[in-house]
């Protein structure tokens, strides 16, 4: 957390900390054990049915960002029939998503984050991600907080930045800060 030029107790900062950094106060490991988001990788064999369902998967990426989601999602279902990546479900989630379909498209994260291997953290991290903002749409908050932990402890700054958004502690302090503020003014 960024020092100010204020006089805090050690306590105060301390109390500060722990609401701004609540990764600290869980059970998760230790920040310098938690990897860099750029370090986050997958890992995928090489074989002629992966390059090519990774081909499929980049074109059902580009018409979803076209707007073309029927196609979009045809081109995702071809290429998770080729090879059953754990990418594959987790963009097809966000063109589900797109969709209005968001049932569906918490299927197909539950299913990339069971699939994902040790070696694919960075499909694994996105899915959790993406699965937690949804919880969080669903007002499951429970839920929500578990998978942005799983993906901070990957090494998400994403998932951080929404653990401290759904921190009631850093609501509150915020709230009280900004009354303090308006005060001054």
């Amino acid at each position: 957390m960024p020092q100010a030029n204020l006089k805090l107790s050690p306590h105060d900062q301390q109390v500060l900390d722990s609401i701004f950094n609540p990764l600290e106060l869980s059970s998760l490991q230790p920040n310098d054990a938690v990897p860099a988001e750029a370090d986050l990788t997958d890992l995928e064999p090489d074989t002629e049915d992966v390059r090519a369902s990774r081909e499929l998967e980049l074109k059902a990426i580009c018409s979803a960002e076209k707007g073309e989601l029927p196609e979009a999602l045809e081109l995702f279902r071809q290429a998770f029939d080729l090879a059953q990546r754990p990418s594959v479900l987790n963009n097809r989630a966000q063109a589900l998503r797109l969709a209005q379909r968001d049932e569906v498209a918490l299927d197909d994260l539950n299913k990339a984050i069971e699939l994902a291997s040790p070696q694919e953290n960075r499909t694994k991290s996105h899915a959790l991600c993406q699965r937690g903002v949804l919880f969080r749409k669903l007002d499951n908050l429970d839920a929500a907080r578990s998978d942005f932990e799983a993906a901070a402890q990957l090494g998400s700054k994403f998932a951080k930045e929404q653990l401290v958004e759904i921190n009631p502690f850093a609501a509150l302090c915020n709230q009280m800060l900004r009354q303090a503020f308006d005060q001054l003014k």
